[in-house]
């Protein structure tokens, strides 16, 4: 009996076994990479050639469902928050406030930058912390004073909308394996292939300055030109970087201006800091680019300058003092009002234009 018994839980262990092994392995994780035919998009007079990940070419598809979900409140755990509510296209694609609001009300600490031309950055976010629009797209979703989402839950939320679900099948090719065609990895793709069509030239500087038109720019701002990029007056090009046959108005590094100081003279955030754990990074942003600038006010990292005369008036003070103050900044108080006039005067002529 004891054999018999013996023999029969061979057997099941080893159908247990042969089950177990002959399985089919779980599914692979869908790629998100597009499967439509890649589209060049059109660069604006005054920028360089546009970089573009070798695994999220943008398609037409993925552009057209990036832009349905940047202007979409159903990524926000309550339905009430966008992409475009912190980014605004009639504010610049920023929002017009010192620091941005996200669900129930709550509020940020840091300004909504502008997107456009953001797919030139290296670095996303005010300090740097992810290097690609993709990752940065995942952020706020999962951000809890954003959109206060799950990365997962913000993706099955999604899957629900059938017309949503359509267009992600048609940019990155219908569900496998019982999959979902909607993924959060799909989502940020598509959702960076549309802000790379976000591109602003052609503005009066660029038809001056790489266009040949000597009548683009007015006798202020060209006077206003002169000054920022003058190292022993404005030295405003030193970060705010103009080339030879294009400009994107940033070095892409990260400096202490000593904004965003308390009343006793504390830096109130660490910016940079936080993510490179470097002394000397304490207190310092990622260089903003100018372009556009006229649109997107407030400015700093926290959004405490209200105008353009405010910034330029910052710079003219030199910023304030601390130890981790950038060495490029010093005191500007030897600029005459006309020049400090045409700085502003120069900056508004940075408000361009798509390529048409």
């Amino acid at each position: 009996m004891c054999s018999y018994l013996r023999s029969k839980l061979t057997f099941f262990s080893a159908a247990i076994l042969f089950t177990t092994s002959c399985s089919a392995p779980p599914p692979k994780p869908l790629s998100a990479r597009p499967v439509g035919k890649p589209v060049s998009i059109p660069i604006p007079l005054g920028l360089p050639p546009l970089p573009v990940p070798a695994n999220n070419p943008p398609t037409a598809e993925t552009i057209a469902l990036g832009e349905k979900l940047f202007f979409s409140t159903s990524l926000s755990v309550d339905n009430t928050i966008a992409c475009a509510s912190c980014h605004d296209p009639g504010k610049g694609f920023s929002d017009g406030q010192p620091v941005s609001t996200g669900v129930g009300g709550k509020k940020g600490n840091r300004s909504a930058p502008t997107v456009l031309n953001a797919a030139y950055a290296q670095f996303q976010f005010w300090d740097g912390r992810v290097d690609s629009l993709e990752a940065q797209a995942k952020g706020p979703i999962a951000n809890p004073i954003e959109m206060a989402h799950t990365l997962e839950g913000a993706a099955k939320k999604v899957a629900l909308d059938d017309g949503l679900r359509k267009m992600f099948e048609a940019g990155f090719g219908t569900n496998l394996q019982g999959q979902s065609a909607v993924t959060i990895e799909r989502i940020a793709a598509a959702i960076a292939s549309f802000e790379r069509t976000l591109l602003r030239g052609n503005s009066p500087f660029d038809r001056y300055q790489y266009g040949g038109d000597q009548k683009a720019m007015s006798a202020a701002a060209m006077r206003g030109l002169a000054v920022f990029r003058d190292a022993k007056k404005g030295n405003c090009a030193v970060c705010h970087t103009i080339e030879e046959k294009f400009a994107l108005f940033t070095d892409d590094k990260f400096h202490n201006l000593g904004s965003g100081m308390n009343a006793a003279g504390e830096l109130t955030d660490m910016g940079r800091f936080a993510i490179s754990k470097r002394e000397g990074d304490q207190g310092a942003f990622r260089t903003p680019t100018l372009r556009n600038i006229a649109e997107t006010a407030p400015y700093m990292h926290d959004g405490s300058l209200k105008t353009l005369k405010e910034v330029v008036d910052f710079y003219v003070g030199g910023g304030n003092a601390n130890p981790h103050l950038d060495k490029e900044i010093k005191s500007l108080d030897h600029l005459t009002k006309q020049e400090r006039a045409d700085l502003v005067a120069f900056m508004e002529a940075l408000t361009g234009e798509p390529a048409k």
